[in-house]
């Protein structure tokens, strides 16, 4: 689709913009690391996750829109069996595909490889905006692969699937942004979306609390399967963010890309 990773990348760098500034003014919680040290390797790791997915297109040349647009061309795909309308298919691949996304977050809590590589998001010991681009280069791949292989099965147009993940990285980052939000808007939001406050209890060091709320985009799926949680024990103040056994080591790049094959 012509121009569709400009406006992607333009309306991810606008939105994580706008939520850095937020941070700066609103603040939910106090730093425990500072802000430098934390984003260079937060953004170190994302450039490095999106240098492994041009790796993997020179292999695979059709990523997640690609592989839509050949699913249209070929009339693979559930979707495309159908024949539905743009106003039906649209909303429901991001619907279908927020779910996916869902399930595989789950998955990546309950199977031990995968907890390796995803553990690197939780070693982040604040929350904020750049928590949200914080995952290892081999779970990004992993989950791309998961993504066009549900794209051969379902057949969603290819518009579809850019709106999904416009949708899934700007609510990413909001829901881990370190932002005040009023309670009444929090309460209002959530009955829809993840919020920052909802997504946090799913950062706490407590293993009863870090496995609810697995939520990215909607929060419907975590009330629906029976993993959401209102609230941290401990209070949004009180409460600490990151893995159990860590120390300051996971502000560090090359320590945060190894961590998946250390023995911790």
């Amino acid at each position: 689709m012509e121009h569709e990773a400009l406006i992607r990348v333009s309306i991810f760098l606008g939105i994580f913009a706008v939520l850095a500034l937020i941070e700066v003014y609103a603040p939910r919680r106090a730093r425990q690391q500072p802000r430098r040290t934390r984003w260079i390797t937060n953004w170190g790791i994302v450039i490095l996750s999106t240098l492994g997915l041009r790796a993997l297109a020179l292999a695979m040349p059709l990523l997640a829109v690609g592989a839509a647009l050949d699913a249209e061309a070929n009339g693979w795909g559930l979707m495309n069996q159908a024949e539905l309308s743009l106003w039906l298919t649209v909303p429901l691949t991001v619907v279908l595909f927020d779910l996916a996304i869902w399930a595989q977050h789950l998955v990546t809590h309950k199977v031990p490889i995968l907890w390796r590589l995803h553990r690197v998001h939780h070693a982040d010991r604040d929350f904020d905006v750049t928590t949200a681009i914080r995952f290892h280069p081999v779970e990004i791949a992993l989950s791309m692969l998961w993504k066009i292989g549900l794209v051969y099965l379902l057949g969603p147009p290819a518009i579809g699937i850019v709106v999904f993940e416009i949708v899934l990285n700007g609510t990413a980052m909001f829901n881990h942004a370190n932002i005040a939000l009023p309670p009444r808007a929090d309460a209002l939001l959530r009955k829809v979306i993840v919020t920052p406050d909802m997504h946090r209890v799913h950062h706490s060091i407590d293993r009863a609390e870090h496995d609810r709320n697995y939520g990215f985009a909607l929060s419907i799926w975590d009330r629906l399967f029976g993993t959401y949680l209102a609230q941290p024990k401990d209070g949004h103040q009180a409460m600490t963010v990151g893995l159990e056994w860590q120390d300051d080591r996971p502000s560090k790049l090359g320590w945060s890309l190894w961590l998946p094959f250390r023995r911790t």
